[in-house]
């Protein structure tokens, strides 16, 4: 059975009703990246960074996957796939895929603010005070600018392994997740799904420039 991976962006979540993190004014609802997504701004105003994380994580469950996220869960038939995404949502876990990374954290888990390990899952609001059993505060299991990215030498192995790699809705830049591309074995071919595409220089990249559910309908046929 053949490696199938499958890195994923906020593309493919847009599409059922998530806001794409960051607009196109490098404003992130309104707040600038590092007051709401780094360590930094975390200190700064805790309750402010606390509040947006709220806002995001009662939205998401207002939200169902997509038929891009329920389509790359039925490639489990045929293929071993991994999905490895930069979202925080669990679009994909609801879509009913199985084997998934989170290269950026998880929205619905919650961490002690000093020992990264201390994780679980949560669907509820986290507020300035809220502590863990070893009294400090309760921050989201986000991974914010500035902070390691912990899946990412598990990502990497697994992009070494690809038979297959497809990209979905990402411009591919940023990093580190964007490096992943250059892990994949030099034959293996690459599909990259995105209605405005970043700009390849590849003869093996096949171009899908459509959304995650209209491209992964093209892929199916590209692969059958």
């Amino acid at each position: 059975m053949k490696h199938l991976v499958v890195l994923t962006g906020a593309g493919i979540s847009a599409e059922s009703g998530i806001k794409t993190f960051r607009d196109a004014d490098g404003l992130w609802e309104g707040h600038d990246v590092m007051e709401v997504a780094s360590p930094q701004g975390f200190v700064k105003n805790p309750e402010l960074v606390l509040n947006f994380y709220n806002e995001r994580r009662k939205q998401l469950l207002t939200v169902k996957p997509n038929s891009a996220h329920k389509t790359l869960a039925t490639l489990e038939s045929k293929y071993q796939v991994s999905i490895i995404t930069q979202n925080v949502d669990d679009l994909h876990e609801r879509g009913g895929s199985s084997n998934i990374i989170h290269l950026h954290g998880e929205l619905l888990k919650a961490r002690s603010s000093f020992n990264e390990h201390d994780i679980w899952s949560s669907k509820s609001d986290i507020a300035l005070g809220d502590v863990c059993e070893n009294g400090y505060q309760i921050r989201p299991h986000i991974v914010w600018f500035g902070e390691a990215v912990p899946m990412m030498e598990e990502a990497i192995q697994i992009c070494e392994s690809a038979d297959i790699l497809v990209i979905i809705g990402t411009s591919m830049q940023v990093y580190p997740a964007a490096s992943l591309m250059d892990f994949v074995p030099s034959q293996t071919p690459i599909y990259y799904i995105d209605p405005k595409p970043a700009k390849v220089n590849s003869n093996r990249i096949v171009v899908i420039p459509e959304s995650a559910t209209q491209g992964v309908k093209q892929l199916l046929k590209l692969l059958s």
